[in-house]
């Protein structure tokens, strides 16, 4: 009996000293499935951005008056959208758990994307989008501070986790290029209720996955973000983490499958590629998604032993010579068959290489940051920079694909990589490194 008491005495100790690391352990176990939720999420999210572009660019073949003006701004209030909402639902997710947060947000993303496909009216197309915007804010903050959570005191995890952020993105881009392309041939309009359905799986992955999320008072929260703000290595990141998203913007929105379904005179390849088959849009989505993936796969790999300046500034330098491919592949429209595969292969493996910029950056703000009050609100501004360049892009796919087609979109993210390489120099190698520990 003695013995016994004696047990459960150490059983009772044993939350204040071992329980924390528990905890912490059982979170991580649960990555693949909060991962796997995220994943979800982006390829709802992918498939509803494709379903815009084709039944817009259905409504336009029909006789509707639709253009890429209309499209791009649609993409605009979107990301608008997930920019207002960034920094309250990263100052929320320090104050609340994180997980109350991302299944809200796939709920909102369910009925955003129902909301579309019922009508033709464009204030609904604005109102569906902006909910759209802000289910994305109520996911990638709060999501972002779970992973800097159960990723605290070990950078080679932080690193890998990051970069599988990444992947979940392309997952997006790949899988919901195909599977919006495919429900839409299969469905048509019906497609959106498709894809709200996939919402809906996401939001129960993200609420399991997440149990035992984390939260501040609010007092801690508020001291957080001001703490963020300051954060020197965020502030000299910035200008050029808007003008990568801003590239985001130019070609992850509407605007690129509307300019290759919409029937085009103009001599550009790319340009009206496939308005006959418009459902081919999905798998060259996913073709470029598997190689970007396989970029980020072996930056998992190799951004752990790397400073994180110096993988910035390679992913930049790989992003003009992408450029440069891309150019060279819309202009090849009269050049051998052989030729344009090689032009195809040598900018995929530029894209393999600017792959990178995505997970070191964030990898870098992880690290600054840490598992404390305020990295709620740190990847709050990160989401609201996102948004920034994304609104700036979309813009600017808008009017340069209204004047230039498919050139325009390329010049834009040229001049963008352009510049954010030259600004990558006001971020010091020192704090590189500092955010690697």
């Amino acid at each position: 009996m003695v013995e016994k008491a004696y047990d459960g005495d150490a059983l009772n100790k044993m939350p204040k000293t071992v329980a924390p690391a528990l905890d912490l352990r059982c979170a991580r176990r649960r990555l693949p499935i909060i991962l796997f939720g995220s994943g979800l999420m982006r390829i709802a999210g992918g498939a509803s951005g494709v379903l815009v572009g084709l039944f817009l660019a259905d409504m336009a073949n029909h006789g509707a008056t639709v253009d890429a003006a209309l499209v791009g701004t649609l993409g605009a209030v979107s990301f608008a959208a997930e920019l207002v909402g960034a920094m309250p639902m990263g100052l929320l997710s320090d104050a609340l758990a994180p997980r109350t947060l991302m299944t809200g947000g796939a709920v909102l993303g369910a009925t955003a994307t129902q909301l579309f496909g019922m009508t033709g009216l464009t204030s609904i197309f604005l109102l569906s989008r902006t909910a759209e915007g802000l289910g994305a804010a109520a996911g990638v903050p709060p999501l972002l501070a779970h992973l800097t959570d159960v990723t605290d005191g070990d950078p080679p995890l932080r690193a890998r986790v990051m970069s599988y952020f990444e992947l979940s993105l392309l997952a997006g881009l790949a899988l919901g290029g195909v599977l919006g392309s495919q429900l839409w041939r299969i469905l048509h309009t019906g497609a959106f209720a498709a894809v709200a359905a996939v919402y809906l799986l996401c939001s129960v992955l993200l609420f399991f996955g997440a149990a035992g999320s984390k939260s501040h008072s609010r007092r801690e929260a508020a001291e957080g973000f001001f703490r963020a703000l300051r954060e020197p290595s965020l502030r000299r990141l910035t200008p050029a983490w808007v003008c990568v998203n801003s590239i985001v913007g130019l070609w992850l929105g509407p605007t690129v499958t509307f300019l290759m379904t919409e029937k085009s005179n103009g001599g550009q390849f790319i340009a009206g590629v496939f308005a006959d088959r418009p459902d081919r849009v999905g798998w060259l989505l996913l073709g470029y998604a598997l190689v970007f993936g396989a970029g980020v796969t072996i930056w998992s790999v190799v951004l752990p032993r790397m400073p994180i300046k110096r993988a910035l500034r390679i992913s930049l330098v790989a992003m003009l010579w992408v450029c440069v491919g891309l150019l060279a592949f819309n202009h090849s429209g009269t050049l051998p068959v052989v030729l344009r595969w090689l032009i195809g292969v040598a900018t995929a493996l530029c894209i393999m290489v600017e792959s990178g910029f995505t997970p070191a950056a964030l990898a870098l703000l992880a690290g600054v940051v840490g598992a404390q009050a305020g990295r709620g609100a740190a990847m709050g501004i990160y989401s609201m920079l996102v948004g920034v360049g994304a609104i700036g892009g979309s813009l600017l796919a808008a009017t340069l694909g209204q004047w230039l087609a498919v050139d325009g979109l390329i010049y834009g993210t040229l001049a963008m990589a352009t510049i954010a390489l030259m600004l990558l120099n006001r971020l010091h190698p020192e704090e590189a490194v500092h955010a690697r520990r």
